[in-house]
């Protein structure tokens, strides 16, 4: 089968297409014929600086991943050929990912493919979808009628926060940098839109809740905003964040309004190979899908790519200013 191959870590370019051998289902598992693949900031990264597993190279990156049960295992009982999936696994270096035509991946850990959109908008949704729920239900233990600040709303993982908030009953205010971002995450369901290059976003959050602060952020950017986030949350509330904090962060404000800090990875199940986790990841990808044909929920696709040209969606991520997602197509 062909498939993209990472055999050293850095610039684009290192992504080739070449033909390496169609992986057999075993047991548990399902051969899924992909017909798109989600291309996510964590795939840049970890082909910038190589994988988490570096001695097993080369890699196949890609975490995300949609396509049709093409074969099943002996003790396969959810799936069956011809079954259209999605799902979230692979692609951090252990095991191959989703740059590929094939993959192999245990039936628990899959979705059955929302039925109401197309395969690219199914393959950029899983990584997404799983990191902003777990980062406002169960990070941030968002409830109904909380406030909530977003960063970088018109994002891959922001755009899809906004309505997994909005699903909860939350009020959703989002940071964006243009009128085109605003109009977008507006129609998302945000109730207050903060122009965050030319507003300061501490005090816009502070005027909207009459001084208090949010009860939730939850930072996609990382850096200095993550800190600079702390005034805005009321005391006793809560901060996440899907970036490590920086070493000389000073904790001192969040230490005064008794912030409740969360850090949220969705990889650390793939990461510690914790079964139980992942199998909870499908079981968020299927509620998703269910919300995606009930139109409750969109996921917004700005680009997609062949597989040949990997190289060249890593490239446009890697710009930081995509609006949603970029996918390849097989």
């Amino acid at each position: 089968m062909k498939a993209i191959l990472m055999t050293v870590a850095g610039k684009p370019e290192v992504l080739e297409l070449q033909e390496v051998s169609k992986p057999i289902a075993t047991h548990k598992e399902v051969l899924i014929r992909i017909l798109a693949a989600g291309v996510n900031p964590i795939d840049t990264k970890l082909r910038q600086r190589g994988t988490f597993y570096p001695e097993q190279m080369p890699a196949i990156l890609g975490c995300d991943g949609a396509g049709i049960v093409e074969a099943v295992g002996t003790d396969v009982q959810k799936f069956g050929v011809g079954d259209e999936v999605y799902f979230c696994y692979g692609g951090l270096g252990a095991e191959p990912g989703n740059y590929a035509e094939y993959i192999t991946v245990d039936e628990r850990f899959v979705a059955f493919k929302p039925k109401s959109v197309s395969f690219a908008e199914a393959a950029a949704a899983p990584l997404v979808l799983i990191t902003a729920w777990e980062a406002l239900y169960e990070r941030g233990r968002l409830e109904p009628g909380e406030k909530v600040l977003i960063h970088a709303g018109a994002g891959g993982v922001g755009h899809v926060a906004i309505q997994l908030a909005k699903l909860k009953g939350a009020e959703v205010a989002t940071t964006v940098s243009s009128p085109e971002k605003a109009n977008f995450v507006t129609k998302l369901g945000a109730d207050k839109v903060i122009f965050y290059q030319e507003t300061d976003f501490v005090t816009s959050v502070l005027d909207w809740t009459n001084g208090e602060g949010v009860d939730l952020v939850f930072d996609t950017v990382g850096g200095d905003t993550f800190e600079k986030s702390f005034p805005a949350v009321r005391v006793y509330g809560d901060i996440v964040t899907i970036l490590e904090p920086k070493a000389n962060t000073v904790w001192k404000v969040a230490r005064n309004r008794n912030l409740r800090i969360g850090l949220e990875l969705m990889l650390t199940p793939m990461l510690l190979g914790n079964i139980e986790a992942l199998i909870h990841h499908g079981e968020i990808l299927q509620q998703c899908a269910t919300w995606i044909d009930e139109g409750k929920l969109k996921i917004e696709v700005s680009q997609t790519f062949t597989l040949a040209e990997a190289a060249k969606a890593h490239a446009l991520v890697e710009t930081g200013s995509v609006l949603g997602k970029v996918v390849l197509l097989n």
